[in-house]
């Protein structure tokens, strides 16, 4: 039986169990959404700007270094769902000590706090950069490109429902809790539901790869075979730029809630209307981009996702400074389009997939992990911007970058021309 074959006979099997897997992170993610909940976290243990402007910083970088580190050494595993695994639980257990501590903590606004936090965040996001390796590098091994779509959107609806349920009935009456003392909960639930997704991924049916030579580790030789990549393959290099100047959205993450709360006066309350409509729209918006992906590519799903987004600090804007016809309340439209982010960046990295055969699924991956990252080192400097500047002209610029990004869009490739004229050359022959 030829490896296609074997792909095929265990296909929906694998779809169904890493779309469950999905389910499971996303509902024990939106417990810790970083334009919401983990920059709220941020202040009630000190509150100052440019620690939340840490926080992006951190979480690109434990998302995009580590992964480039190790990618080698995950591309000569015989299992990978070994490591997806593994990744999952070393997400979990930084929550669930966070949870401990905030539990025995009578004055949490300990010193010390703000700097233990940001170091489990860090490690935390670590363990996610490694996980989304093992997880996209499975699923190019066990899920054909023109299905991934599909396990785009499964993951997105039914997991935006569960997640949304989830705030609903526990994170809304958690976070109401007198002297923030629901945080307990929040983390001790999403430590447990990371722990599962671990667990599920067990059940994938995947063959053993031949065992591959390691190269020996160096520091550097990641970095300069990342740089390698870039310089070579010109189509990976037009993708690199549309994802920097995409991910630069990202910056202002922490700061959306910042602005709803101090600039709109709005209550905790607010605070789950903004994760639920952020996690509804990644529900709804994920089949609609997979779909789009899977009949007509990923560039074009990348496309639109990327102009959409260059609007949402415009939109965000426009409720602050009263240009709006719509009243305050409606803020959270804002982070409908937030929903945008995380599913454009599967699209990114499934494009990115397409681009080269499956032994170089990890290198390549990590790779565009590390691009995200570039954008990250500037993201204390917009935190100090928005300390001291009018919170207006960080906003205008990233909208302006991203609208940059879209339209060099225009210059991608597309990898599913190559395969069909590929595929018909063969049939000739």
């Amino acid at each position: 039986m030829s490896p296609d074959d074997v792909v095929t006979r265990h296909e929906r099997r694998n779809l169904s169990v890493l779309a469950v897997q999905n389910v499971v992170l996303r509902i024990g993610w939106i417990f810790k959404t970083e334009s919401v909940i983990m920059p709220a976290f941020m202040d009630a243990i000190s509150g100052a700007g440019w620690l939340r402007g840490l926080l992006p910083i951190l979480s690109r970088l434990g998302q995009s270094v580590p992964p480039l580190l190790f990618s080698d050494w995950m591309r000569t595993r015989p299992l990978k769902k070994t490591i997806l695994v593994l990744t999952a639980l070393q997400m979990a257990w930084p929550f669930l000590l966070l949870s401990l501590l905030w539990w025995q903590l009578e004055d949490r606004r300990q010193w010390w706090m703000p700097v233990l936090f940001l170091v489990l965040y860090f490690y935390f996001f670590s363990a996610t950069g490694l996980n989304q390796l093992a997880f996209g590098t499975l699923q190019g091994k066990l899920i054909r490109p023109n299905r991934r779509g599909l396990l785009l959107g499964i993951g997105g609806i039914v997991g935006s429902l569960g997640a949304v349920t989830a705030a609903l009935g526990f994170l809304r009456p958690w976070l109401m809790l007198p002297n923030q003392d629901g945080f307990t909960q929040v983390f001790l639930f999403n430590g447990g539901a990371f722990l599962i997704a671990g667990c599920v991924a067990l059940f994938c049916t995947e063959t053993r790869d031949d065992d591959g030579t390691a190269r020996p580790f160096h520091l550097t030789k990641p970095f300069q075979e990342a740089w390698k990549t870039y310089r070579t393959d010109r189509a990976f290099r037009r993708a690199a730029r549309v994802a920097m100047l995409f991910i630069t959205s990202f910056l202002l993450f922490p700061h959306y809630q910042w602005l709803g709360r101090e600039q709109l006066g709005t209550s905790s309350a607010d605070l789950i209307i903004w994760v639920v409509a952020q996690n509804i729209s990644v529900g709804i918006l994920s089949p609609i981009l997979g779909w789009v992906a899977d009949q007509f590519g990923n560039r074009l799903a990348i496309r639109i996702a990327v102009f959409a987004s260059a609007a949402t600090p415009l939109i965000a804007m426009s409720f602050v400074n009263g240009l709006s016809p719509l009243t305050p309340g409606w803020y959270w439209l804002t982070f409908v389009f937030l929903g945008l982010v995380p599913v454009t960046m599967k699209a990114i990295l499934n494009y990115t997939l397409e681009l080269v055969e499956t032994p170089d699924h990890p290198r390549y991956q990590s790779t565009m992990s590390l691009c995200f990252a570039i954008p990250f080192l500037f993201s204390p400097f917009v935190g100090l911007a928005i300390d001291r500047l009018p919170f207006e002209i960080p906003f205008v610029v990233v909208s302006g970058l991203i609208m940059v990004g879209g339209i060099l869009t225009f210059w991608m490739s597309e990898p599913r021309d190559s395969l069909e004229l590929a595929e018909k050359t063969e049939s000739v022959v």
